[in-house]
């Protein structure tokens, strides 16, 4: 049997950067594990803590708040004047509300979600966090734990569950607004629509699905920064990294989603 040092060069990288890709996922579950147990712990919420907490909810749900909901916005009107046409030329009117709530607020809203919130706070938030290792912010653990990873790892959370409950709503008010404009009378049939698809198993599915999400997004990209933490060249190969797992973790769960619910 060939050893390592006996393979070709290409095919020994190869297996030295899997080997590499595998240790560092490993060292990033590792303290995926450890944060979740920092943030359950009482001790951990003292008041300088809750303190921060509060500022970087503010700053990181009102960093991506607005541009999120106009972008949802503009992408629900879109989607939904294309489901609602679609439907009626087909004659099938009344499953345009159904199509719209299973389609936009239950898969893409949440995912879109995610996504923004990992591309304009969690870059920040991991640049924030390899500065404080740089300047030695690591000497007390428990310090770094309780006033810089944790506020800023339930704010990403945070912001994910909102921009994704927000979203969700604005999309069902257009969606209303679309098929029966500012009447009343159509309340009957869209809250029946409703009932008929957040059904028990439906909704539980959903919520589980966007904690999920949110604590991919507030978890990964930490955990990566303090495993992986070192500069290439001036770019953060953690942030690189943990950006790439974070993608690759949601693209999984979204995956496992859908495989039970339709497959």
């Amino acid at each position: 049997m060939s050893t390592l040092t006996e393979l070709h060069p290409e095919t020994r990288s190869a297996y030295t950067a899997l080997a590499r890709y595998l240790a560092g996922t490993w060292r990033v579950l590792h303290f995926s594990a450890i944060a979740l147990v920092v943030v359950l712990s009482s001790v951990t919420h003292d008041q300088a803590c809750r303190r921060n907490t509060a500022r970087e909810l503010y700053w990181t749900t009102w960093e991506a708040l607005p541009g999120f909901t106009l972008l949802s916005t503009l992408l629900s009107l879109v989607l939904i004047r294309i489901v609602i046409v679609t439907a009626l030329s087909y004659g099938l009117s009344q499953l345009a509300l159904e199509m719209v709530i299973r389609v936009l607020v239950l898969e893409l809203i949440p995912l879109f979600a995610a996504l923004y919130v990992t591309l304009s706070c969690g870059t920040r938030i991991t640049q924030e966090i390899g500065a404080a290792l740089q300047a030695g912010g690591a000497k007390d653990g428990a310090d770094l734990w309780r006033y810089i990873l944790v506020p800023r790892l339930i704010a990403g959370a945070f912001s994910v569950a909102l921009l994704a409950a927000v979203s969700g709503l604005v999309a069902l008010l257009i969606a209303y607004a679309s098929l029966y404009g500012l009447s009343p009378w159509g309340l009957d049939s869209f809250t029946n629509a409703l009932g008929q698809v957040f059904e028990a198993a439906v909704l539980l599915g959903f919520l589980l699905k966007v904690m999920l999400f949110s604590l991919a997004v507030g978890i990964l990209p930490i955990a990566s920064t303090l495993a992986e933490h070192r500069v290439d060249g001036g770019v953060p190969v953690s942030m690189l990294s943990g950006v790439a797992r974070l993608f690759l973790a949601l693209a999984l769960i979204e995956t496992a989603f859908l495989a039970v619910k339709y497959v």
